[in-house]
């Protein structure tokens, strides 16, 4: 109520500014020329028929163009290794028991330039085959998509390599009711869910396997208080900083770094 009391002042200045600068007044700050007539800028949109089918689909190919764009967040989250990364990252966090330490924007940025990093042959493969040609017009749209397809393809079809890979694929090809050919490509519709589910199951492998060494330090903690009788000590109060002095000792960080990245090769 206090803060509705302090705004009152403001709102009447600006009420006194369009009593005074109002309608009656409009040509004063130049909105109206001196015989009243408008200046405003007019906007119209119109659908009309032609008789040239290619104005049409390149119309068409812009519209595509800026839905794609629009979705272009959701495909490097999806359909790069930027799943696997946060993930992971975010099970290190928690496993430290730093609470927000680091902050989610932190890990959400570091994420994001391991997987320019990680996609960096994928993304100048698509510069050079489909980026550059449409720009030169030398290939039409969708050679264009169908040459920037095709690095993305191989890159998820090489992480589905691994046994959850196949079971992932093999559960989608079995809903779809289709039959894989050996040495055929995966269709998008099997291969992009099969992918992201390959990328669940080895973030929360990996999750598991960096949470092992905080649990020991959890147990013995809580063992030594048992047996000094302080058992009204919250346990994790006292093994959150060995966690994090054993984590930064182990050079941590670059060690989960590292080994996640191996894990796209």
């Amino acid at each position: 109520m206090s803060r509705f009391k302090k705004m009152l002042p403001l709102a009447f200045l600006f009420l006194g500014l369009f009593v005074v600068f109002g309608p009656q007044n409009v040509s004063a700050v130049g909105l109206l020329s001196p015989d009243n007539t408008s200046l405003l800028p007019g906007i119209s949109l119109e659908v009309g028929a032609t008789d040239d089918p290619q104005s049409v689909v390149a119309t068409l190919q812009v519209l595509f163009l800026i839905s794609l764009i629009t979705l272009a967040p959701s495909l490097l989250v999806l359909l790069t290794g930027f799943t696997r990364i946060i993930i992971v990252m975010a099970f290190t966090r928690q496993a430290t028991a730093t609470q927000q330490m680091p902050p989610n924007q932190v890990l959400v940025g570091i994420a994001i330039f391991l997987t320019l990093f990680i996609m960096a042959p994928q993304f100048s493969a698509i510069s050079r085959n489909a980026i550059d040609p449409l720009g030169a017009g030398e290939i039409d749209l969708p050679t264009a998509i169908a040459e920037a397809w095709e690095p993305i393809e191989e890159f998820m079809t090489r992480q589905l390599s691994n046994s959850s890979g196949l079971n992932a694929v093999t559960l989608f090809s079995d809903l779809a009711g289709e039959t894989l050919v050996m040495n055929e490509p995966i269709p998008p519709r099997i291969l992009i869910p099969a992918f992201i589910l390959n990328e669940l199951s080895m973030a929360f492998l990996m999750g598991f396997i960096i949470y092992l060494p905080f649990i020991v330090i959890d147990m013995v903690v809580a063992s030594v208080l048992m047996s000094m009788g302080m058992m009204m000590l919250p346990p994790a109060m006292i093994s959150m900083p060995f966690k994090v002095m054993v984590f930064i000792l182990s050079g941590g960080w670059g060690f989960v770094i590292e080994n996640m990245l191996k894990t796209f090769q």
